[in-house]
């Protein structure tokens, strides 16, 4: 079983959705998504804001933050990730930001990508995740892994959502 096919049928289990807000991945998450059987049950949608407006006008990103920082930051990628969550009605939101070559962009070198995850309301995600990756290999590979690491990064939380609400349901600690 794939990772996406691993979240989505996380996400069946729970009755949540997803949504995902892309840069230098360009629709891929999106596609390895969609590439599951059955993953409309789950999945809401993407936005993929690869111009550096659109991540304002589209997803919210503060536009201090990007006109300070570029749009290859951590906080830009939770806010991505929190905004497409909102914006499309969903549970939960995950986004992709960085450089995938062949130059630098924002001072950032190729191979720096942030991957982030924003979870519903009540959950210790609902402020967000995000993992900083410094990736080797071309411009295609970088991408791949991106989308490996969004994926991977998303299970890691909803395993962990999972584990916190069976904590409060039974009185654990």
């Amino acid at each position: 079983m794939t990772e996406a096919a691993r979240v989505l049928a996380l996400l069946v289990e729970r009755h949540q959705t997803l949504a995902a807000a892309e840069s230098l991945t360009g629709g891929l998450v999106a596609a390895e998504l969609t590439g599951v059987p059955g993953a409309s049950a789950s999945f809401k949608g993407s936005v993929t804001a690869y111009a550096t407006p659109l991540k304002h006008q589209l997803l919210g990103v503060d536009a201090g933050l990007l006109a300070e920082h570029g749009a290859v930051d951590p906080e830009v990628a939770l806010q991505m990730a929190a905004g497409v969550r909102d914006r499309l009605g969903a549970d939960w939101g995950i986004s992709t930001t960085g450089v995938a070559g062949p130059a630098a962009q924002d001072g950032q070198p190729v191979g720096t990508v942030y991957v982030a995850v924003a979870g519903p309301a009540g959950t210790g995600a609902r402020s967000g995740k995000v993992v900083s990756l410094r990736l080797n290999g071309d411009r295609t590979e970088i991408r791949r892994e991106s989308v490996r690491s969004v994926l991977e990064l998303l299970h890691e939380e909803l395993s962990e959502n999972a584990r916190a609400q069976d904590t409060e349901h039974y009185g654990g600690n």
